[in-house]
C-alpha cells in the first residue's frame, strides 16, 4: 500500500494517476506518486522529448506573464494551474510588480491543497477548487468575482489545459463564457498541444494519447485553425499563434534557446498565443 505523504490531502485515490502530478514529474517536481511516475515513464517511452515539451510550455508562460505585467495587466486568473513549481505565475508577476494579484483554479485536490500551502501568507494570491468545464462555478467563486469586480483588465491563463477537454465538453463555449466576463483590455494566454508539423511521429503520438486515455484523461490534440478558434473575440498580439518557443523568445534574455533550438523541436509540439479583448 502506498504511504500517504503529509502534503497529500485525505480522500484522494493514491492508486490513480493525475495529469497535474504527471506534469509535476515532467518538470522535475516532487509532488507526485509512483503511479504518476509510471504513467509518465510510459508516455516518455513513446516519446522521450516530453519533458522538453513541458519546459517549453513553462518558458512560454513565464514570458507571457512578464508581457502582461509590462502591458499594465496585474490581475491573473490561471485555470488548470496544476501543482506549483518554481516559476509560478504569482512568483513571476509579483517579482515584476508586487501589486499583482493571482487566482489559481484547479480540480485536482492535490494541486489545490499544495497551492494553499505554497500561498500561505501571500494575501495577493489564492486558489479555487473548480473545473474549466463548469465556468459558472469558477466565475461564481468569491476570489474570482473579487478579481473581476473592479473592472480592471485580467490575464486569463489557459495553459496546457484545453487539450484535456474533448469536443463533447464544449471547450469553445467554456472559453467564450470566461471571455464574456472579462473586462475590456484583458488578455487570453493560451497553449495547446498539436501534432500538426510537430516533432512527434504519428505512431508516437498515438502511444502517448493511449497513456492518457488509459488514466481517464484523454488528450485531444488540435490543428492550428482549431486552436485559433479559442481566440474568437480576442485580437492576437504579435507574433500571433505560433509554436511555443517562437513566441517572443528574445524575452528569455541572453543565452536563451533560439526557436527550434530545443532537442527535437519541442516548442513545435504546441501552439501558443496571447490575445487582447477589445
Amino acid at each position: 500500500m502506498t504511504e500517504r505523504p503529509a502534503w497529500a490531502p485525505q480522500g484522494i485515490d493514491l492508486s490513480m494517476p493525475s495529469v497535474s502530478r504527471i506534469y509535476d514529474y515532467y518538470l522535475g517536481g516532487s509532488h507526485n506518486f509512483e503511479v504518476d511516475r509510471e504513467a509518465a515513464r510510459q508516455a516518455m517511452a513513446a516519446y522521450p522529448g516530453l519533458p522538453k515539451i513541458m519546459q517549453a510550455n513553462r518558458a512560454f508562460l513565464r514570458r507571457a506573464v512578464r508581457f502582461a505585467v509590462a502591458e499594465g495587466v496585474t490581475r491573473f486568473l490561471d485555470i488548470g494551474s496544476g501543482i506549483p513549481t518554481f516559476g509560478n505565475v504569482h512568483e513571476i508577476a509579483q517579482r515584476a510588480d508586487p501589486r499583482s494579484r493571482v487566482v489559481y483554479v484547479d480540480h485536482d485536490p492535490v494541486a489545490v491543497e499544495h497551492s494553499r500551502a505554497v500561498l500561505a501568507g501571500n494575501d495577493r494570491a489564492t486558489v479555487v477548487a473548480a473545473d474549466l468545464r463548469s465556468p459558472d462555478d469558477i466565475l461564481g467563486s468569491p476570489p474570482v468575482a473579487e478579481l473581476l469586480a473592479p473592472g480592471r483588465p485580467v490575464a486569463l491563463l489557459l495553459v496546457a489545459v484545453l487539450h484535456f477537454l474533448q469536443d463533447a465538453d464544449e471547450p469553445r463555449k467554456a472559453v467564450a463564457g470566461l471571455r464574456d466576463a472579462l473586462p475590456s483590455g484583458s488578455l487570453l494566454i493560451l497553449t495547446h498541444a498539436t501534432e500538426q508539423d510537430g516533432p512527434m511521429r504519428p505512431e508516437a503520438g498515438e502511444r502517448v494519447r493511449g497513456v492518457y486515455q488509459a488514466i481517464g484523461s484523454p488528450l485531444c490534440t488540435r490543428s492550428r485553425d482549431r486552436v485559433a478558434d479559442f481566440f474568437e473575440g480576442f485580437t492576437l498580439v504579435e507574433p500571433g499563434l505560433v509554436p511555443m518557443d517562437a513566441w517572443r523568445p528574445e524575452d528569455d534574455g541572453p543565452g536563451a534557446p533560439a526557436p527550434g533550438g530545443m532537442d527535437g523541436r519541442a516548442g513545435a509540439a504546441g501552439f501558443a498565443g496571447v490575445g487582447r479583448k477589445p
